[in-house]
């Protein structure tokens, strides 16, 4: 088994090498001298790998941690690989669903019911007043328009 002493003084060699841990975790050392934890498993009989992040960044006891959570969704019969992207599109999507997003989508449906002088209206009032990221700036001092 690994300790951190030996993760530590891992140095960097002409070719990338492993140093293994128990449960087929293991650390990748490249040439460049980056550190990358990993992990094979294996998934309807098919080998499969996935990372943890990269050292020092993730230690030795988080790594393990990590095996030990995606060995678990590996019992619960789910591919612990294909888990963790799924988890990250629902991060991206909701990181995606701001107002100004939403306040477009709801001006782009309402937009046939209007007639064009209210939508332009409508959508210069929201860039204005509701969207700081696309709205000028203004001092707070400054008299509104």
């Amino acid at each position: 088994m690994l300790t951190d002493a030996k993760v530590r003084a891992a140095k960097p060699r002409p070719k990338s090498y492993k140093l293994t841990d128990a449960n087929r975790l293991f650390l990748l050392v490249s040439p460049s001298g980056g550190k990358l934890w990993r992990w094979n498993y294996y998934f309807f009989g098919k080998q499969k790998s996935m990372s943890f992040g990269a050292y020092p960044r993730v230690s030795l006891a988080d790594a393990r941690s990590k095996r030990d959570e995606a060995q678990q969704q590996l019992l619960e019969g789910h591919d612990p690989a294909l888990a963790k992207k799924l988890a990250i599109a629902r991060v991206r999507q909701a990181a995606q669903q701001t107002f100004e997003a939403i306040a477009r989508e709801w001006h782009e449906n309402g937009k046939s019911q209007w007639a064009v002088v209210h939508q332009n209206d409508i959508i210069r009032s929201l860039e204005r007043d509701v969207s700081p990221l696309s709205a000028p700036s203004r001092s707070p001092s400054s008299p509104r328009p």
